[in-house]
């Protein structure tokens, strides 16, 4: 573990895997089908760090070798992705919307275009209808908060 204070810390929605950078990451984002099977969305956002300035400080995630070159880490708990990893690599992605402050990682490259999905980049912010949230609902979130904490109690 590093006595230094991490540059970024992050986790998944439940708070039982929880991670901290200690550098400021390279994000991207990447379009190939691996990546959207594995976020379930059209691209994925990754943020990159070498492994030795990387750690994982609650939790152990479970992995999936998704080739016979990389594996992926997630939560066995609530099923968020958390990283990608060549087997032969010296850095891991970490998804940058599991980032407390996915914000401060602007992507800066974009990779496996070839399976960009068309539609995506054809509609600008405001083009399409928006809807509000729904207040006639309470909706009382069960996600962990975007920061560490002392104590976490599992969501079961």
């Amino acid at each position: 573990m590093y006595k230094t204070h991490p540059t970024m810390t992050g986790g998944c929605q439940c708070g039982a895997v929880r991670y901290a950078l200690f550098e400021t990451p390279e994000s991207t984002i990447c379009h190939c089908r691996m990546c959207q099977k594995a976020v379930g969305g059209p691209f994925a956002a990754l943020s990159k760090v070498p492994l030795s300035r990387f750690a994982w400080t609650r939790g152990e995630p479970a992995v999936f070798r998704s080739s016979n070159a990389a594996e992926r880490h997630f939560c066995a708990a609530c099923g968020t992705p958390l990283t990608f990893h060549f087997l032969d690599g010296e850095a891991i992605e970490v998804t940058t919307g599991s980032l407390d402050t996915p914000a401060l990682a602007p992507a800066t490259k974009v990779f496996g275009t070839a399976s960009r999905l068309s539609w995506i980049g054809l509609v600008a912010p405001g083009e399409l209808p928006e809807t509000p949230p729904d207040e006639s609902r309470e909706i009382v979130s069960r996600q962990h908060p975007d920061h560490e904490t002392a104590d976490w109690v599992s969501p079961a």
